[in-house]
């Protein structure tokens, strides 16, 4: 029988206003902290931080340039060594958080995750996507454990755009999507394990939340807003999302995401969760999946303003050629689109990217 695994962070800490107990926490890992957060980020939430610190623990605060690629981390990490830091703390996005956790791994020292926005699955996995200098996918990086602590204030998750926001969601209505094409092709976890009975019933709650909440929820992130329906929205999109993919895999969905990554052009000003929600109604294509479940997704992709079609993925004008590309990237050796189906071609691809395209454009 194969082993089945479940991995998960030591920690998981969400609500409105905990940025305030951040200090509280740390002090429990390490006496001298270092910090990563672009400039904008430490504009937000920098004061906030700094006076939950007061202390409570040393600090230093080191400016993210704004990519998950080997050259940061390297130079992120050479930094942290030299000061002399004992527990290395992630503030902002999903580049920024797969960044630290990779400095975390080269120091062999806890790691302290703070998403400032609900896009992206990240936070709580023991994994980090690593790109190159110029943003093309180029691998997975996995650890031997997850974040020691994920801290999640809902408040400030709130008050970053909308867009971000419905990104998160999108993110997250792979993760279902994913482990049930793992579960069924008997494939392998993001922990190496067979999809365990907690991973696939992490991953259907976290489908049954967004789809109930998503909407309500985005209506009032919209307006800066934190109601039961945002926090329930955050938990599945951070903690459910990220317990599930990797516990119960990912397959064509985000395949395809790291697939676009080989084109150039306006597609890159996507975000990661637009382009992975064009990534799950492809995968569905591919599954051969009922025409009302994509159908549902359509619609609800529409509601909160996620690509649905080649046009607002600024591919309108794409060819054949660039979507053979996508195909094979999204079918390389490094990849997951094999979870899916082992036999899928770069032409099964790309047909399915512009099945994609004319079926969403045929629905009123």
């Amino acid at each position: 029988m194969s082993t089945r695994i479940f991995a998960s962070p030591s920690r998981y800490v969400q609500g409105s206003g905990v940025i305030r107990e951040l200090g509280d926490y740390l002090s429990q890992l390490g006496d001298h902290a270092f910090l990563v957060a672009d400039d904008t980020v430490w504009g937000l939430i920098g004061s906030q931080v700094e006076a939950s610190l007061d202390g409570k623990a040393r600090f230093h605060r080191e400016r993210f340039q704004g990519e998950s690629s080997e050259t940061e981390i390297k130079r992120i990490a050479k930094a942290a060594r030299d000061i002399g830091t004992t527990v290395v703390v992630g503030l902002g996005g999903g580049k920024t958080l797969d960044t630290v956790k990779a400095v975390a791994d080269d120091l062999k020292q806890p790691v302290v995750i703070v998403p400032t926005i609900a896009s992206t699955d990240a936070p709580c996995s023991a994994l980090s996507v690593i790109y190159s200098e110029d943003g093309v996918f180029e691998r997975y990086r996995f650890y031997s454990k997850n974040p020691d602590l994920v801290l999640v204030d809902t408040w400030v998750c709130a008050q970053a755009p909308v867009r971000l926001f419905a990104s998160g969601i999108a993110d997250g209505l792979a993760t279902n999507v994913e482990a049930q094409a793992v579960k069924r092709s008997n494939s392998k976890t993001m922990v190496g394990g067979s999809v365990s009975i907690a991973g696939i019933a992490v991953a259907e709650a976290c489908e049954k939340t967004l789809l109930d909440y998503g909407y309500s929820a985005y209506l009032a992130v919209a307006e800066g807003l934190v109601t039961p329906a945002v926090e329930a929205v955050v938990e599945a999109a951070t903690l459910l999302s990220g317990l599930g993919f990797e516990n119960g895999g990912l397959a064509g969905a985000h395949a395809i995401h790291n697939g676009f990554t080989a084109l150039h052009g306006d597609i890159h000003h996507l975000t990661h969760g637009e382009k992975v929600a064009y990534g799950i109604l492809t995968h569905m294509v591919l599954d051969q999946r009922p025409e009302e479940d994509l159908e549902q997704y359509i619609r609800f992709f529409r509601s909160i303003a996620m690509p649905t079609t080649l046009k607002e993925l600024h591919l309108a004008d794409v060819s054949r050629e660039d979507l053979l590309k996508v195909g094979e990237l999204a079918n390389s050796d490094g990849d997951t689109l094999k979870n899916l189906r082992a036999d899928l071609t770069a032409a099964d691809v790309a047909d399915a990217i512009l099945a994609v395209d004319a079926f969403s454009k045929a629905l009123p």
